[in-house]
């Protein structure tokens, strides 16, 4: 997702991107990409550290599952849909037509939800492609969000 006003718990410059990361309860409410590279900082609140431990046991072995409790909000059909996003393995993808046609909705759809979605890498949108190339990633169709996009499924292997 691209940067909002989020109050973030923590700030960490990664190889595709900053990051900022949003806790709420304990659970992970938000990761959004920021740009440029940013002052890092961690705040001691419960469940940061282990978000800041997931990504970079990903990035080390991509095939890391996450498994971390996340404080999503949106509509019901954007829970299914990301629901469905945490189920393509890595290294794997789907596109949006395949994606939609498994929940009964059209891909346009699919498109918007993932462009909505408040925790990309651990909820992995950027598994989603068009039928004719990678699509587009955090509601562009081009540019730094895209790179990072290209850089994940490189890092897992897809491309």
């Amino acid at each position: 997702m691209i940067a909002t006003n989020h109050s973030y718990q923590a700030v960490v410059n990664y190889p595709f991107a900053p990051v900022g990361i949003a806790i709420s309860q304990g659970r992970v409410k938000a990761i959004d990409y920021l740009t440029p590279v940013q002052q890092e900082y961690q705040q001691k609140v419960p469940g940061v550290s282990r978000v800041i431990g997931a990504i970079q046991a990903y990035l080390q072995e991509p095939q890391n599952a996450f498994n971390l409790e996340l404080l999503l909000k949106g509509t019901p059909f954007q829970l299914r849909v990301w629901k469905m996003l945490q189920e393509i393995p890595c290294g794997r993808t789907m596109t949006y037509g395949e994606l939609a046609e498994k929940i009964g909705s059209g891909a346009r759809a699919v498109g918007n939800a993932c462009r909505a979605n408040p925790c990309p890498i651990i909820v992995p949108c950027h598994r989603v492609v068009a039928t004719n190339g990678l699509g587009g990633f955090a509601g562009e169709r081009g540019g730094e969000k895209l790179e990072i996009k290209r850089w994940l499924l490189r890092h897992e292997g897809v491309l």
